[in-house]
């Protein structure tokens, strides 16, 4: 471990000297300090009790973006979304490729452009809002993302302004000789009765070793809607630790989408303040795993106000000898009289080795409230198979129908079509003989 320890504070050190008289270098010794203080979580924290990240504490990863690793067309066609025309912007190994990002075309007073950008000439906006939501305080990992942030996102979106092309935030892992992490931060800012799609989409060309550690931070004032998709397509090599915070004003809408499919060990956080009066969050969720995959979603929403509403649907598909943990929790504080809160998690276990952790929590200092929760684990219905077959639909496609049928309520709800159609896809390629199965569907 202290060979580990010597490894982040060399990187550290390296990238201090690179960015001399930054402003934001502060901040990152800060941050750098309460990780050095903290070091790793461990299964004795309860928020990681489930989920050991000594695979990753254990790796000696690179933490100094490399500038120079080049992608061809083929490889940058299989990551993005035909028939879907989008802003989009380029990440491979965690720098910006101005080479294959598109973000022509915008309003005069909207900003998006990559965050090494943005921390040169966007200070004042920044300073306002840059860790405010996901702070240093918040966990070894949020802390490291700051000591290192390189790249990434920053998109602010005035008030009054309909984006209508998704923004498609595309991060690219490619292996090299060494092994590396990245460490994205995304600052997503949206004005009063502002609307907007936003995308990000983690993929791998290979089985590299690499470690992903993204933040993103989302602000929606009075009005404004944000519909949000995170798909993590991973090497099944890699390991993904992601946070997601946001902040909702007045009568916003947030709606997340969250697929996780791929990656050795996952962690997604969503974190949600509620902070006034109106404000809703819709929060889906599919993970599918195989093999050894460990895939661990931990949601959290703070209703701080009367008249606020949240809705989580989450569900599982897990295989092999994988691992899923589903840890979602609503706190009502006392002044948050006549709020709504559902929250679900269902799990569909396909192998005997197969293991699910779940754990709904309602945390309630309110009386006035409607709140309800559940969480349930089973197999593919037996009838349901039977009818299948007696239909002459062989086993094994009347087994993937029937996974096919489960996942695909959570991907019923995006409304996007070419999205949706990616995702329909990707499901039924995780499934044996998906070219069959495709003919039923």
């Amino acid at each position: 471990m202290e060979d580990i320890i010597k490894n982040y504070s060399a990187d550290f050190t390296q990238l201090q000297n690179i960015e001399k008289n930054n402003w934001f270098t502060k901040q990152r010794q800060l941050a750098f300090n309460i990780f050095q203080e903290s070091g790793f979580p461990n299964t004795k924290n309860e928020d990681w009790k489930y989920t050991d990240v000594k695979p990753i504490s254990r790796n000696i990863f690179s933490n100094i973006t490399e500038s120079n690793v080049a992608i061809n067309d083929d490889e940058l066609d299989a990551t993005l979304f035909k028939n879907l025309e989008c802003i989009n912007l380029v990440f491979i190994n965690g720098a910006y490729s101005e080479k294959y990002s598109n973000i022509k075309n915008i309003s005069d007073k909207t900003v998006i452009k990559n965050m090494a950008n943005a921390l040169v000439n966007d200070e004042s906006s920044l300073k306002k809002h840059m860790t405010q939501y996901a702070s240093a305080d918040s966990g070894p990992f949020e802390a490291l993302n700051i000591a290192f942030i390189q790249d990434g996102a920053y998109i602010n979106i005035p008030a009054n302004t309909n984006i209508e092309k998704p923004i498609n935030i595309t991060y690219i892992s490619k292996g090299n000789s060494n092994k590396f992490a990245t460490h994205p931060r995304n600052l997503i800012l949206l004005g009063e009765n502002s609307n907007a799609t936003v995308i990000e989409n983690y993929v791998s060309n290979g089985e590299t070793n690499y470690f992903t550690n993204s933040v993103t931070e989302t602000v929606l004032l009075q009005g404004s809607s944000l519909i949000h998709y995170k798909i993590q397509q991973e090497s099944s090599n890699a390991f993904h630790i992601a946070n997601l915070n946001t902040s909702q004003s007045k009568d916003s809408r947030f709606e997340s989408h969250s697929i996780s499919v791929g990656g050795a060990l996952v962690r997604n956080n969503i974190n949600a303040s509620l902070n006034e009066e109106g404000a809703e969050i819709i929060m889906n969720g599919l993970y599918m795993t195989e093999n050894a995959q460990h895939i661990d979603n931990h949601t959290r929403v703070d209703h701080l106000k009367p008249h606020t509403h949240s809705h989580q649907n989450y569900r599982g598909v897990l295989n092999g000898k994988s691992r899923g943990v589903f840890n979602g929790k609503v706190v009502v504080h006392p002044q948050a009289q006549k709020i709504e809160a559902y929250q679900n998690n269902a799990n569909l276990l396909l192998s005997d080795d197969s293991e699910i952790d779940t754990k709904p929590e309602l945390e309630i200092y309110a009386d006035d409230v409607k709140c309800t929760h559940g969480a349930t684990v089973g197999q593919l219905d037996d009838n349901m198979l039977f009818y299948l077959r007696s239909r002459a639909v062989d086993e094994q496609t009347a087994k993937n129908l029937l996974t096919y049928a489960f996942a695909n309520e959570v991907i019923n709800n995006i409304s996007f079509k070419p999205i949706k159609n990616k995702l329909e896809h990707l499901i039924i390629s995780r499934l044996p003989n998906s070219s069959l199965l495709r003919e039923y569907v």
